[in-house]
């Protein structure tokens, strides 16, 4: 049985039901509190909504997890418990296959490059559409991380050689890297970090800079390590097709313009979040370390063989693996090029 949140509203009644305006109130569960970076361009992408569909669709975002925790958005979502909502696909990794191509230690450093990417990748790849489709699921918007980093409590991490022994919080491809650099991985959420460094269940998490202040990091890091090591990608907003079936085709646009600009405007909060975090950091006397270029470069290579894993995961999924992982490639560097040759969006409004 599906708990379907949407309710629709006839309004500015006429003289036919069939010329009626439908209001739709939109159930949204977000794992996340409301607060930080991502939590700013969520009420973003609600205003942009109401703006694009001229106050007809209107967005009822439910705050740190009221609907479901991150580990069950995808059935949440899928099953009607909400309309819509941000999934984490890394915590998905049968059912977000295709997202999570985002999720890859593919080289690309740019947060904006990758959402890019990454936003037209599954906006417009007809089998990932399909995919999510066969799963009651559309696709509306994306957000990352930004480069993964690692913030230690008790440890400091200066070069790759200090991450053997360490209890470190890891997610996908990244946390196995780790693991196979001899650290003792902990499977716990990004959520749980903060308590789990406290009382010293984990020496490190992975992270990401801007949660340092989002997720209050600074109280707890006893050092912070730049890694620059890809990005966490799939992230971003899914919904029910259900319930996106229900809505007229002018309001469906609305959604996805609306979604479609969440990549750039979380570009420019996340360029800013990421220097903030840092300063932050800084102004606490709290070490922020870099790695080598050797080291970077060990940590690309250690990755290869998990894109060589998902490739065929996607493959057994009904996905062509390889052609996703180049198409994907070949948008990085499409959008590379555009920023290189116009720069980002918002420097060229600002200007």
């Amino acid at each position: 049985m599906r708990f379907l949140r949407t309710s629709f509203l006839t309004v500015g009644l006429l003289c036919s039901a069939s010329s009626a305006a439908m209001a739709a109130t939109l159930i949204y569960g977000e794992a996340g509190p409301n607060r930080g970076v991502r939590a700013e361009a969520t009420q973003w992408f609600v205003d942009q909504v109401a703006k694009q569909t001229k106050g007809e669709v209107t967005i009822d975002v439910n705050w740190g997890g009221a609907l479901f925790s991150e580990k069950v958005a995808v059935q949440s979502i899928r099953d009607g418990v909400a309309d819509m909502g941000s999934v984490i696909g890394v915590y998905f990794p049968q059912d977000m296959i295709a997202y999570g191509l985002a999720d890859l230690p593919i080289p690309n450093p740019d947060p904006w490059v990758g959402m890019k990417a990454t936003d037209k990748l599954m906006r417009e790849n007809a089998q990932i559409r399909e995919n999510l489709a066969n799963q009651n699921l559309v696709y509306i918007g994306t957000y990352t991380t930004s480069a993964v980093q690692v913030g230690c409590k008790g440890k400091t991490i200066e070069s790759l050689d200090d991450v053997k022994g360490l209890k470190i919080r890891g997610v996908g491809a990244y946390g196995k890297v780790f693991h196979d650099l001899g650290a003792t991985p902990v499977d716990m959420s990004v959520y749980e970090a903060f308590q789990g460094l406290d009382t010293g269940l984990i020496d490190c998490t992975q992270t990401y800079p801007y949660l340092v202040e989002a997720l209050k990091f600074d109280e707890v890091f006893d050092s912070y390590t730049e890694l620059d090591f890809g990005q966490i990608g799939a992230l971003g907003i899914m919904m029910n097709k259900d319930s996106f079936d229900a809505l007229t085709p002018e309001q469906q646009q609305g959604l996805m313009t609306a979604g479609e600009g969440l990549a750039d405007e979380f570009g420019r909060i996340l360029t800013d979040a990421n220097e903030r975090s840092v300063k932050i950091l800084e102004e606490k006397g709290t070490p922020v370390l870099k790695i080598s270029d050797e080291d970077r470069a060990r940590l690309a290579e250690a990755g290869k063989k998990y894109i060589d894993e998902w490739i065929q995961r996607a493959d057994g999924a009904g996905l062509d693996g390889q052609a996703l992982v180049d198409e994907y490639t070949a948008l990085i560097a499409e959008f590379a090029k555009q920023r290189d040759e116009q720069g980002y969006p918002w420097a060229a409004k600002a200007n």
